[in-house]
């Protein structure tokens, strides 16, 4: 499979950067285990989401939304494993399986729209094996109001279009994973 550089960030706005990290991964490494998709049959995946913390955003915040997307997915849009909107300026953090719909874990105000797989919450990494290394960037998006109004039945990439609006900081981390041919 051909290399692509394709940057999920290059039709988008500039804007502030800040901080992004996570006590289970690491920006740059690959992901493994139980951040990979056990839904989509990848040996030992648990979708679970990784823990993450931010700091260092604008100071006229007044929520975040979180997003993870592959741009390498053999689509012409990519992959939407996650997102959430609408989270209080006071939230800092996410802990570990904050995607998983059935602990609660978000802050009751979010909202988790349908990842591409079709359902509110995380979807771990699932390329299709032999398609090469893929990219996950996992972004946290600083926004300039508390909630974007966004229907439950919104799509990533409307919320996407949203941000591009209102997003006035934005801190990354990206995972790979590549599931060998078999």
């Amino acid at each position: 499979m051909a290399q692509f550089t394709n940057s999920p960030f290059a039709n988008l706005n500039q804007v502030e950067i800040f901080q992004l990290t996570s006590s289970d991964i690491a920006d740059g490494q690959p992901l493994s285990g139980r951040y990979l998709s056990g839904r989509m049959q990848i040996p030992g995946g648990q979708d679970v989401s990784p823990q993450l913390s931010w700091w260092g955003f604008p100071a006229e915040t007044k929520s975040f939304a979180v997003t993870m997307y592959d741009p390498d997915a053999p689509t012409q849009g990519g992959w939407w494993h996650w997102a959430v909107c609408d989270i209080p300026a006071a939230v800092t953090e996410l802990p570990t399986d904050a995607g998983n719909p059935e602990k609660n874990l978000l802050p009751e105000q979010a909202l988790a729209l349908n990842n591409d797989a079709g359902f509110p919450g995380y979807l771990g990494c699932a390329p299709p094996a032999g398609h090469g290394p893929h990219r996950y960037f996992f972004v946290v998006h600083a926004v300039d109001v508390e909630s974007l109004g966004l229907p439950a039945s919104a799509t990533p990439n409307m919320l996407g279009f949203n941000l591009f609006f209102h997003s006035i900081g934005r801190a990354t981390l990206q995972g790979t994973f590549e599931l060998p041919a078999q």
